[in-house]
């Protein structure tokens, strides 16, 4: 209890009836309602779809990753039908979902940036060409020579496929690392928890970036041309045939070609950057990706380039015409619903 001098209680009163005074300042935030909001955004729709795309797929198509990245790396059989029996004797039934854990828990976070980049800078790019077509275009004057600096010739998809790659990529790299890990060697890696314990303990930090340039050097032609493929296609098949949009089983065709394009392009990249990812456990890891390349054309010829490229596209085509087709599905859920264009 405070006392105070009767002199200032008639002043106190006298303030409280002034209408004169403006009344206190209140600052309200609904965070449920504020939350809400930013749940129904664009971004957060396309970064969701993307993530539910990518584990739904991971899902059904795990045996063929790992079938696939043991062909890529050269353990086992040299075939696809003789790699799977291999598995089956020696790990079981269980053995062709070899990491699968990690994939998933790799695929979510991977998916949501790389679709949710993708759409983002694509909708930069387009905007900031739009707007330099209804303006003067900015020039840059050297000496007496003025260059007109023009963004026409710059296709918004094939850069917002670039920089989907390269975010996705220095993201969830590490847990790219850890899959091959224990797909690879689950003798000596048998949970994902001793996985990261005995990497951290040999390599620090670093061992869970080991081959990112080369990761990154291999990522940037394949998400550029996935990405670039796709929309091309799809805008030509549209066109066509004179539709709007395509329906499930067009995406599904559609999205396996731009797979199959991107993979048959970048595949010897790929061989380089899995053999300086898991070189080291053999103990034979090359220097950088240029060693690695003309590591395997030494010993294979140049075929050993494309070795096991029919086990990855058996892998990607599926994997990439599924992957888009959930992906606009759930973009029609999301999105289109609560009123967004696409």
């Amino acid at each position: 209890m405070i006392m105070l001098p009767k002199e200032i209680v008639p002043v106190e009163f006298e303030l409280e009836k002034d209408s004169s005074t403006p009344p206190p300042f209140h600052f309200k935030f609904d965070l449920p309602h504020a939350f809400r909001d930013f749940l129904g955004t664009r971004e957060v729709g396309e970064f969701v779809s993307g993530a539910l795309a990518g584990a739904m797929t991971k899902a059904v198509l795990a045996p063929l990753e790992t079938i696939r990245t043991r062909m890529v790396v050269g353990i086992g059989s040299k075939n696809i039908a003789g790699s799977f029996v291999q598995v089956v004797e020696q790990q079981g039934w269980q053995g062709l979902w070899a990491g699968n854990m990690i994939n998933m828990i790799r695929i979510v976070p991977t998916q949501a940036i790389e679709f949710g980049t993708f759409e983002c800078v694509k909708r930069a790019m387009t905007s900031v060409q739009d707007k330099w077509k209804q303006e003067e275009c900015p020039q840059l004057q050297i000496g007496c020579i003025n260059f007109t600096l023009s963004l026409s010739w710059i296709s918004p998809v094939a850069l917002a496929g670039a920089a989907a790659g390269v975010a996705s990529t220095l993201a969830c790299h590490p847990l790219e690392v850890l899959k091959d890990r224990l797909t690879i060697s689950p003798e000596a890696y048998p949970t994902l928890g001793i996985a990261i314990t005995n990497m951290y303990k040999d390599g620090g930090i670093r061992a869970f970036y080991a081959g990112i340039l080369p990761t990154l050097v291999g990522m940037l032609p394949y998400s550029t041309c996935y990405y670039f493929m796709y929309d091309t296609i799809k805008r030509s098949y549209c066109q066509t045939r004179n539709k709007k949009s395509l329906n499930r089983p067009e995406m599904l065709l559609l999205g396996a070609l731009a797979g199959f394009s991107a993979s048959t392009i970048s595949f010897p990249l790929e061989v380089a950057r899995k053999r300086l990812m898991v070189g080291a456990l053999q103990g034979k890891c090359p220097p950088n990706m240029a060693a690695a390349l003309a590591e395997v054309i030494r010993d294979e010829g140049l075929k050993g380039l494309y070795r096991g490229w029919g086990a990855s596209c058996l892998k990607v085509m599926p994997s990439s015409g599924i992957t888009w087709m959930f992906y606009e599905a759930w973009k029609d859920i999301l999105l289109v619903h609560k009123g967004h264009s696409l």
